[in-house]
């Protein structure tokens, strides 16, 4: 039996800012799945995890900086799929990797990957996502050790692995995340990605190469020193899922634990950052 989903389609003002601060409140009050569009954010909660007063804690609604309003839905899980699939679209990064859906035409590029993402982030139509796969195109992964932290749809984990890295852990707190990225490391006939569920507890007496976290801003500064203690010497860690403005803040806190800032990209205001150990 398919779950049961409310659709929750919040318009924001100012959008920049209120996405990342309502996404963050909606996650704690157990909110699974966001979808950020240029009026705000459409936001999923299963039924059974739903009660009447579960906006009353977002605090960001009471705020005098930002006017948000909202309405709300019922929907079924193949509904989902059915919108997804009438409007996904393949997407080519850089002429070297394409993300397409089963039913799209198999593409020239170098790299082919199939991605199915039900109520998962990760298309790579994302601003943050389509900047994370171009780092890992100008970065050598042959036999590396990668991390896919927020992994979403495990698009990253899997473009990883067809670069040649050897072990992959591909982690994401959410449910729906962490088995449509078994689905989709399987889909991809991937044999090197572990995919976990959990948070970044979870990388207690690890190491990698190369570190990949694709998650919200406060998320980042919190777990930046874990992943410095497990970034081997000479590793790469890549960053995005915050804004330009945020970088300052992003880089001090890298730089507290050795870190060394390379370089970012941006696209509509979002960022990807690299840092090496």
């Amino acid at each position: 039996m398919d779950q049961i989903y409310l659709e929750y389609t919040f318009k924001v003002s100012p959008t920049e800012q209120g996405n990342e601060i309502l996404i963050a409140e909606l996650g704690f009050a157990g909110f699974e799945s966001f979808v950020e569009n240029e009026n705000g954010v459409v936001a999923y909660i299963q039924k059974e995890e739903w009660n009447a007063n579960i906006l009353d804690e977002i605090q960001i609604l009471e705020s005098d900086l930002f006017e948000i309003s909202y309405e709300f839905k019922e929907i079924e899980q193949q509904n989902w799929n059915a919108e997804w699939e009438k409007n996904f679209h393949p997407i080519e990064v850089d002429g070297m990797c394409t993300v397409r859906a089963p039913f799209h035409e198999k593409p020239t590029t170098k790299y082919d990957i199939i991605i199915e993402p039900k109520m998962s982030f990760g298309t790579g139509h994302h601003e943050t996502t389509h900047m994370m796969i171009q780092f890992l195109l100008k970065n050598d992964l042959t036999n590396k050790k990668v991390l896919d932290m927020g992994c979403g749809t495990g698009v990253l984990a899997i473009l990883a692995e067809k670069e040649g890295a050897t072990k992959i852990d591909a982690i994401d707190i959410d449910n729906w995340c962490y088995l449509n990225s078994i689905e989709n490391v399987e889909r991809n006939n991937c044999k090197n990605i572990t995919v976990l569920e959990g948070d970044a507890s979870l990388l207690e007496g690890k190491n990698y190469d190369v570190i990949i976290a694709n998650i919200n801003r406060n998320i980042l500064l919190e777990d930046i020193p874990t992943y410095a203690k497990c970034l081997n010497e000479g590793g790469t860690l890549l960053l995005s899922g915050f804004y330009k403005d945020d970088i300052p803040q992003i880089q001090k806190q890298c730089e507290a634990f050795s870190l060394k800032f390379v370089e970012n990209l941006e696209k509509n205001h979002w960022v990807a950052v690299k840092f090496i150990n």
